[in-house]
Formats: structure tokens, C-alpha cells, sequence
């Protein structure tokens, strides 16, 4: 049989999560049908067969493995001798057939007594010895233990205590929220005690053990019972007590710890990195946008169904900017700036989740903006962004990208400085375009359209911030600021995106 790993899904991808399998296992397969849905550091992906034969699942959905781990096999199946004697092997060696079944008391193993006399049956053994396989000292022979589930102590296993990380698979957790099953009660059968979703459907599926009914038992006759410990009562106060404060552990009130998915654990290891190892500085600028309003609006007059929005005018005008300006479009590494020769823009692109722990951000590349026309570039990143929010995105889309364009104006924002995406040398964080009092005429205007002997005025023009941060190892002040203030000059003459 080959053996299946965990696949490298793509170049930073370290470890993955096992979300679903799409073929039961012992099932054949065929060279390229979908096996498993796999969840990496950016995206959800499909990994398909290239072998054809019988899948035998080795990691149970919800797993979460490093890159090259064993995953499946593939290849013929077991002759129905070697399995039952497989079968045999396992009934008689370890465990008891029917350990693992629950609510099933397991078949007695067969146990050779020393030579000796045997204790009478119903009395207890000795001290020091135990019983015999099969029974339990609450439950003698002739007894059936009640019915309540799988053992959620098993021996040897210690229940986790309260307050301590219980280590569950992301699918694990989101199924006993949902259930309302307490992970401290269970005992996970994954690698290293790890619970996963077969353990949360063992307890589900398993019936409650019937409440008693009537009143307790009365004690045995001549045991004394325990005397009642008498607590004096304390009045209690009007208010509470002088000088009472919160515990520091109890302050807060519940807690709830939430498993972050891979492509958020990635994103919070990278942004942190970012922030620590490069030298950050930001430079910001206001944009008169009242052409490309003009442009838009004309645009869409002239039957354009999905005219550019002025995201992919910003992306144009970057990518035009960048030609001009190639240290911008570098990579740091070891000391040494890598010259990139393609222009390759990334999108931000917000993807909603109702988890409780919120949504991701995903950034696919639109490749060589700087030679695709204004019109490309917004059928490209409208379709890049249907992509990543219908799960269907590709690691060769999320990768190559030389330069960011993160854009929140569609939230009201007007200003924000972004965190640059290693190894990448700059960020540009793109506010709303808002209608703003504007001081124009000859003291003031940048434009020169004001006409000799007029004096100036306030206007109120479409304007729009912008904020550039940049890694000070590949681009000094004076570079990032002729940097942007071409691509502010391409935005307040749209007419230069088009040509």
C-alpha cells in the first residue's frame, strides 16, 4: 500500500487540519477524485488521489498534523485471512474485544491462576491482588455494570482539572459547544490524549443513566452515621463587607478560550514578526479625487455594468508607480535587497465568519498590474474576491506578491497605517473617499488650475487618505515619499491609468 501524507498546500504552509474526509474509509478511489478537505495556514483546499486502490483513513477528522505526516493509504485491500487474523491478534493480545464499544462490558481475557487454592467466589481476594480480568471490585461476576457511556477516567488517565487547556481539535471544540459537552469530562483518544470528534460523538450517542428514583437507602444496621457537623450562622450584611475585593482570577467573570484556525494562527505568528523584526516607519497624504469620481461616473454612463472601483484605480496606480520606482518592489533578505522583475499586487480581502472568533484576511495576487489595463485589473480582483469568500481560492493565487494594497474605506475609515506582509518592502492602507472642505487658488493649490488674479477659496472636493508603511532597510524617507507622491499624481490624472 502507498502511504498518504499530509501535503504541502502552500509555501508557508507548516502543518494542516483534517476537516472532513469525502470518502469513507475502505472505500475505493480512483486517480484524481477528491479525498479530504484540508485547512492550512490560508485556505480551505481540496487534495485529490493520484492513486488508484482502497483508502484506509489514518487521521480521524479534526486532526491537526505537521507536513509530511501519514494521513491515508491507498492500495488493495486486506485478504479476508489476514484479517481475521488481525482480528484474532487483537482480541486476544492488550485490550478485550469489545473494550472500546460503550455500554458493552468487555469479554474476560483467559488468566492462568498460580497453583494454589483460588478464594471462594463472593468473597473479596486478598490485599495486594486484584481481580480477576473482566470484573472490578464494584462490579462482581454475575453483575452487569450499568449503562452510562464510555468511561470518560479511564485508569492511568487523570481527568484534566478545571481552568487547565484541554487540548481538542478545532472540529472537537465546535461540536461540544454546540452540544454544550464539558472538555474537561472526556479523555481524549488522538495523538497525545487529544480529544477529537469521534470522542464527542462517543458521549452523545451513548444514553444518560436513569435517575434514581424514592429516597436514599436507610444505613446498614449497627453503622453508626456521622454526627452532624454544627457551622455557626453569621448575619449577613446589608452591603457588602468593608474592604471586600474581586479575586484576581474571578474579576473578570467567565472565560472562554477560543482555538484560533490556522489561517488566524498564521496571520497573528506573521503580523508578529512583522512588527518585531521590521524597522517600521509610515508616511501619510490626502489625494484630490474628484477626476476619478468623474472618471467612475462616466464610466458607468457609458453602459460599463461593473465599472473599476477606486480600489482597482489605487491598484493601477501602484503598479505604475512601483515600474518607476523598483526598490519598492524588493524584497530584504540577509542583508541583501532582492529586485523583483514582475509587479504583483495583493488585495486584502476581509472573508466574515459567524465563529466567535471572527472572520480572516485573506490577500490573493492580481500578476503583472503594471502591464494590465484598468478594466483587467477590476474583472480580476472582483473575481479573486468571490474566490476567497466561496472557499475556493488557490495557493498559487495567495503567493508571488511583490506589493499590498489593504483598503478599509469601505467602512467609513479615513485613515489607518497597515503592518507590512513579510518579505515584502511596503504596505499601502487606502481610506474612504469623503466629500471635504478643501483650501484651492494660487497660496494653496497643488493643481495650478486656478486662473491669475482670482483669490483663494474653500471647495469642497472628494478627497482621500492614504497611508504608505514601509521596512526602513529597503525604502529611506526621501524614497517613500517620491514613491507616493507618484502615485498621488496618477490618481489626480486618472486619464494616466487608462493608457
Amino acid at each position: 500500500m502507498a502511504d498518504l501524507v499530509m501535503p504541502r498546500l502552500s509555501d508557508t504552509m507548516e502543518e494542516g487540519t483534517i476537516l472532513r474526509w469525502l470518502v469513507p474509509n475502505g472505500a475505493p478511489v480512483r486517480r484524481g477524485m477528491e479525498l479530504v478537505e484540508i485547512e492550512t495556514d490560508k485556505a480551505t483546499m481540496t487534495y485529490e488521489s493520484d492513486l488508484d486502490g482502497v483508502l484506509t483513513i489514518i487521521a480521524a477528522e479534526g486532526e491537526t498534523l505537521a507536513v509530511g505526516a501519514l494521513i491515508a493509504r491507498v492500495g488493495e485491500p486486506a485478504s479476508a485471512d489476514t484479517a481475521s487474523a488481525d482480528t484474532a491478534d487483537e482480541n486476544t493480545v492488550g485490550e478485550p474485544a469489545g473494550a472500546d464499544i460503550p455500554g458493552v462490558r468487555p469479554a474476560p481475557t483467559l488468566r492462568v491462576e498460580p497453583a494454589g487454592e483460588a478464594p471462594p467466589a463472593g468473597e473479596a481476594p486478598p490485599d495486594g491482588e486484584a481481580p480477576p480480568a473482566g470484573e472490578s471490585p464494584a462490579h462482581p461476576a454475575g453483575e452487569t455494570p450499568p449503562i452510562g457511556g464510555p468511561s470518560t477516567h479511564p485508569v492511568g488517565a487523570p481527568a484534566p482539572q478545571e481552568g487547565e487547556r484541554v487540548k481538542a481539535s478545532p472540529l472537537a471544540r465546535r461540536m461540544a459547544r454546540e452540544r454544550d459537552i464539558d472538555l474537561h469530562a472526556l479523555t481524549g483518544t488522538g495523538p497525545g490524549g487529544r480529544i477529537v470528534k469521534a470522542d464527542v460523538q462517543a458521549v452523545t450517542a451513548a444514553p444518560s443513566p436513569p435517575a434514581a428514583d424514592g429516597p436514599s437507602p436507610p444505613a446498614a444496621a449497627g453503622t453508626p452515621s456521622a454526627p452532624a457537623m454544627h457551622t455557626p450562622s453569621v448575619p449577613a450584611a446589608d452591603g457588602p463587607s468593608a474592604g471586600a475585593t474581586e479575586k484576581p482570577l474571578t474579576a473578570k467573570g467567565e472565560t472562554t478560550e477560543l482555538e484560533l484556525s490556522r489561517t488566524q494562527q498564521t496571520i497573528a505568528r506573521r503580523m508578529a514578526e512583522s512588527k518585531a523584526t521590521i524597522p517600521h516607519f509610515s508616511l501619510r497624504v490626502d489625494i484630490d479625487m474628484e477626476d476619478c469620481v468623474a472618471l467612475r461616473s462616466e464610466l458607468k454612463r457609458l453602459g460599463q455594468a461593473h465599472a473599476p472601483t477606486y480600489n482597482d484605480m489605487v491598484v493601477k496606480a501602484c503598479a505604475l508607480a512601483l515600474r518607476e520606482h523598483p526598490r519598492a518592489n524588493s524584497s530584504y533578505r540577509d542583508g541583501r535587497l532582492q529586485l523583483h522583475a514582475r509587479i504583483n499586487i495583493g488585495v486584502a480581502v476581509a472573508v466574515d465568519s459567524d465563529e466567535p472568533t471572527g472572520g480572516t484576511l485573506i490577500v490573493p495576487t492580481v500578476f503583472d498590474a503594471d502591464v494590465k489595463s484598468l478594466g483587467e485589473i477590476a474583472r480580476e480582483t472582483r473575481a479573486l474576491a468571490a474566490r476567497v469568500r466561496e472557499h475556493a481560492i488557490t495557493p498559487p493565487e495567495l503567493s508571488g506578491g511583490t506589493f499590498t494594497v489593504s483598503n478599509l474605506g469601505m467602512f467609513g475609515m479615513v485613515s489607518f497605517t497597515a503592518i507590512i506582509n513579510p518579505p515584502q518592502a511596503s504596505i499601502l492602507a487606502v481610506g474612504s473617499v469623503q466629500r471635504r472642505p478643501v483650501a484651492r487658488g494660487q497660496g494653496g493649490s497643488d493643481s495650478g488650475d486656478q486662473r491669475d488674479g482670482e483669490r483663494d477659496e474653500i471647495a469642497v472636493r472628494h478627497t482621500m487618505t492614504v497611508t504608505l508603511a514601509c521596512d526602513h532597510r529597503i525604502l529611506y524617507g526621501a524614497d517613500a515619499a517620491r514613491f507616493l507622491a507618484r502615485i498621488r499624481e496618477l490618481l489626480e490624472a486618472p486619464a494616466m491609468l487608462t493608457l
